[in-house]
């Protein structure tokens, strides 16, 4: 009898031990959703959604008012924090837009604001974090520079310490001097790199990870064709791959990356719309996070362009589009787990949600949307 209560104890135990193992590592169910949006300090600016992963359903948790135009978001690394750019010509009576940090409580889905600071140049469309979560690096439309800001321990942004005014122009006539349009820092943390609409290049810099500072490289940069308009920039999850969306052309132009020297080379480059469409533009570019599939929009179209991603060699081929439901697509996110694609229409004033058939790479409208005053960015983070 007591070789059996040891037995039915032992079974028992390792039941529990399993139940517990389990549970520890279930499927995440929920995501927190950050949008930014185009608005005055009088309306609510950023606001923060839950979604949930196992329909695509999303609720409204709450919002901050009190900032004009926080377009562009970035998580920080660590999950604790959040920065905005405030995508103004005068910020705190300097001919400059502004970057907003915020305390990110992600379980509870608040914000708290932390402080700001001019952003060294004006228009400031694009930020991003180096890898280890020391430096906010922010690209100006309006002014055309880069700039670089240092993350305190508590969160703050300090004043500019790095910053490179780009030089140039190209063909179009919104090319008469520099546009930076987004600023990435790459998968080594030695390189930034910051696609400039008005210099048909995305630019290369060394980024020393311990200054913060910025520097020009002998490689300036990897030139697309005359008149495409480089806007974001991305890249695959090997790193050997990288890709930029052309605004004025409608096109995404394919890279191979060398990580050493920092050099991007051209391989490719496919059009966004399956026919010409006047008026059109395109907008944000995202790799999946399983590296199959990259997606990009299309505003006029308002579309997400979807393609497959040879991993062999990084080359596109084009698998479709589809209707965000919406008009004017300035940007979209992909959940964590690659499960969900949130499309935000900045004009329709709606954040639509999309499944993402992790077979095909194609979306699918789930029927969730939710409204949204001139949304033009989605970031999101687990919350379990």
């Amino acid at each position: 009898m007591k070789f059996r209560t040891l037995i039915k104890t032992s079974v028992m135990s390792m039941l529990v031990l399993s139940q517990t193992f389990d549970q520890a590592h279930a499927a995440p169910t929920k995501a927190l959703v950050c949008i930014g949006s185009y608005s005055t300090s009088d309306k609510e600016s950023v606001h923060l959604f839950q979604l949930n992963l196992k329909d695509g359903s999303i609720n409204k948790i709450s919002a901050v008012s009190g900032l004009v135009n926080p377009s562009f978001l970035k998580i920080h690394p660590n999950g604790k924090f959040l920065y905005a750019v405030n995508e103004v010509g005068d910020f705190q009576g300097k001919k400059s837009g502004g970057v907003t940090a915020f305390a990110l409580d992600v379980k509870n889905g608040k914000i708290a604001k932390l402080n700001q600071q001019p952003s060294g140049d004006t228009g400031p469309c694009h930020l991003t974090i180096d890898s280890k979560g020391k430096y906010v690096l922010v690209a100006h439309y309006g002014g055309g520079s880069t700039t670089v800001l240092p993350i305190r321990e508590n969160g703050h942004v300090g004043p500019v310490t790095s910053q490179i005014k780009h030089t140039g122009s190209s063909v179009h006539p919104r090319q008469k001097a520099p546009h930076a349009h987004a600023i990435h820092v790459g998968p080594n943390n030695k390189f930034a790199f910051a696609p400039d609409l008005g210099l048909d290049k995305v630019l290369v810099f060394k980024f020393d990870e311990n200054s913060g500072k910025i520097t020009e490289t002998k490689f300036d940069g990897a030139k697309v064709a005359p008149g495409s308009g480089p806007r974001h920039f991305g890249f695959h999850p090997n790193g050997q791959y990288a890709y930029v969306i052309n605004e004025i052309t409608q096109t995404i132009t394919s890279f191979s990356y060398h990580p050493k020297r920092g050099k991007l080379r051209s391989i490719q480059t496919l059009s966004t719309v399956p026919h010409p469409v006047k008026g059109n533009s395109t907008a944000e570019i995202l790799v999946h996070p399983n590296g199959k599939f990259l997606y990009g929009s299309n505003r006029g179209h308002n579309s997400i362009a979807m393609f497959s991603i040879n991993e062999k060699n990084g080359m596109l081929t084009s698998i479709g589009h589809e209707s965000i439901r919406g008009e004017i697509p300035r940007n979209f996110g992909i959940d964590p787990t690659g499960q969900f694609l949130l499309a935000a229409g900045q004009r329709s004033n709606n954040v639509n949600v999309f499944r993402i058939k992790l077979d095909t790479g194609r979306l699918k409208f789930t029927g969730h949307s939710v409204k949204v005053s001139q949304p033009v960015c989605v970031r999101m983070i687990l919350q379990d």
